[in-house]
């Protein structure tokens, strides 16, 4: 007596509207979970796969959304940053002392005579 193998169930793939019915018809109560599953074929922990999942998807996409802001990088250049810097001291009063050296140096200076 030789017995035959039983042809393998080949698993029935349901489009997004299909899941997205089912689901929502349990949601809103208008059929029970089991009329469902036995309608499509499928067992009760893939029907609450689908429900978990359909639920996630709402959290995510109903959260706030925050743009991200674009990065910039920064305003000025550091040398120009610097330039600034010194800038704002010049005019406070408050040259560094290499300024101060260099100011004098300036002042001092004249033209030598030429040699004769």
């Amino acid at each position: 007596m030789i017995t035959e193998p039983k042809p393998k169930k080949e698993p029935t793939v349901h489009s997004a509207s299909q899941r997205v019915t089912a689901v929502l018809s349990v949601w809103t109560e208008r059929r029970r979970p089991s009329e469902v599953c036995q309608e499509m074929g499928i067992n009760a922990a893939l029907l609450g796969q689908w429900q978990d999942r359909a639920l996630e998807a709402m959290m995510r996409v109903l959260e706030p959304r925050s743009r991200p802001q674009p990065q910039r990088g920064p305003a000025l250049t550091p040398k120009l940053e610097r330039l600034l810097a010194r800038q704002e001291q010049a005019q406070q009063g408050k040259l560094t002392r290499l300024d101060r050296r260099l100011a004098k140096l300036q002042e001092g200076k004249t033209l030598p005579k030429p040699p004769s």
